[in-house]
């Protein structure tokens, strides 16, 4: 009898007692993101005291801090390589380069990682760190890291002028505008026939603009140095034309060559090799655009002029790009990690696409490229993110002209 007026007590209080009295007592998962980026864990963080404490691995790896465990006094040590950073389980006394701070919740052991405090240890090391409340979620945003940033200064119309995203000003008034991002220009002004002959006239509608000597001026002013853009694509075969004559890939090279030393270098984007393409085939591609690479380098190398590629993402529908053996001879590679369909572009297949050009090729010679038409001001900062986490040379927008202030305001916060 007891028991049976214990369960009608109960199923009274759920039927008089509003829904979300009971809803409220299910606390949601914390979540934390660090640069827009969702930050994997294998245990669940805690929050203790107000506090939130995650695994001590994650997040370093995450903020690429050197982190190491010491078992025997059970003590996370931690270092940028300018602050270092000491805690240890279950003490409330933390030290940052040895001066000791006092903690609010300790380091714990929970499921058999090393959980630590999620603020203290990000403002340790000069991270941003706020907390929404309504998603018990955590965003963290590391320093402001020196990285290279190209902005693409191709065509444009009123809307979308380059010119004036890039200065600030309309033509040909010049003001810092945007400078102070952008460090680099690709300047989108040549294209190329199958016969070899450079043009800075084409139908794909990269050309040369009047008054394009301005631009250099306003970019010299602003200490900004441009390479060429040499772009073309195969759709109608003229790449694979190109690349099938020895005689037109040398005269290609030539001018090229002639042409980069109004210049601080070239940047070479042909695009859609390989599409469809696979096997013997494939690799055939591959082998003739390379040796292109090798000719164009060794005529810019004899007037000291750098090379850049813009190539299709490895986990692209154009498969036609060695990396690795483009690594070896190119500058710098500029991973066009977009047009993947939706929008904004997916962060797992962006992501995708620097893990397995980094297979190949060294960090410091790799740029994000970044589609600011496929972007927006919320989504465009877990692009750089990625850069910043696998340590990339820096990030390429195209285009100037495309990029919205709000995306500026993001850009600012989050790069040089």
């Amino acid at each position: 009898m007891k028991k049976i007026i214990s369960i009608l007590i109960v199923a009274l209080m759920l039927m008089v007692s509003p829904p979300w009295t009971v809803m409220a007592q299910a606390q949601p998962p914390v979540t934390v993101y660090v640069d827009g980026l969702p930050l994997i864990m294998d245990v669940l963080p805690i929050i203790e005291n107000g506090r939130t404490l995650v695994p001590f691995r994650a997040i370093a790896e995450a903020m690429n801090i050197t982190v190491s465990w010491d078992s025997q006094s059970r003590t996370v040590n931690a270092t940028d390589g300018i602050a270092a950073v000491r805690l240890q389980i279950d003490s409330r006394t933390a030290y940052i380069n040895n001066t000791a701070v006092s903690l609010e919740a300790p380091p714990r052991i929970a499921n058999h990682r090393t959980l630590i405090p999620l603020r203290f240890f990000s403002e340790a090391f000069d991270c941003q760190v706020a907390w929404d409340g309504s998603l018990y979620r955590a965003n963290i945003t590391t320093p402001l890291k020196d990285m290279t940033v190209i902005g693409f200064y191709a065509l444009g119309d009123s809307q979308s002028s380059s010119w004036t995203d890039l200065f600030g000003q309309s033509y040909p008034q010049t003001g810092v505008g945007n400078t102070d991002i952008v460090n680099e220009l690709a300047l989108g002004w040549y294209s190329i026939d199958r016969q070899g002959n450079l043009l800075d006239k084409s139908r794909t509608g990269w050309q040369r603009p009047d008054g394009w000597e301005a631009v250099l001026e306003g970019a010299e002013k602003y200490g900004l140095p441009g390479e060429m853009v040499v772009h073309v694509t195969d759709g109608d075969g003229t790449i694979s034309a190109l690349l099938n004559n020895p005689a037109a890939m040398s005269q290609a090279a030539r001018e090229i060559a002639a042409e980069a030393s109004q210049y601080g270098g070239v940047n070479l984007d042909f695009e859609g090799l390989g599409f469809n393409d696979s096997g013997d085939v494939l690799k055939q591609v591959q082998q003739r655009f390379t040796s292109f690479v090798e000719l164009l380098e060794q005529e810019l190398q004899a007037g000291g002029s750098g090379l850049t590629l813009t190539l299709h993402a490895p986990n692209s529908a154009y498969p036609g790009y060695d990396y690795q053996a483009l690594g070896q001879i190119a500058d710098r590679i500029i991973i066009m990690a977009y047009d993947y369909g939706p929008k904004p572009e997916p962060v797992t297949q962006v992501t995708q696409a620097v893990e397995m050009a980094l297979a190949s090729v060294p960090a410091n010679k790799l740029i994000l490229g970044i589609s600011a038409h496929s972007e927006s001001a919320a989504s465009i900062g877990a692009k750089v993110g990625i850069a910043k986490r696998y340590r990339l040379n820096g990030v390429a927008l195209w285009r100037l002209g495309l990029i919205d202030d709000g995306m500026w305001q993001v850009l600012r916060g989050r790069s040089c």
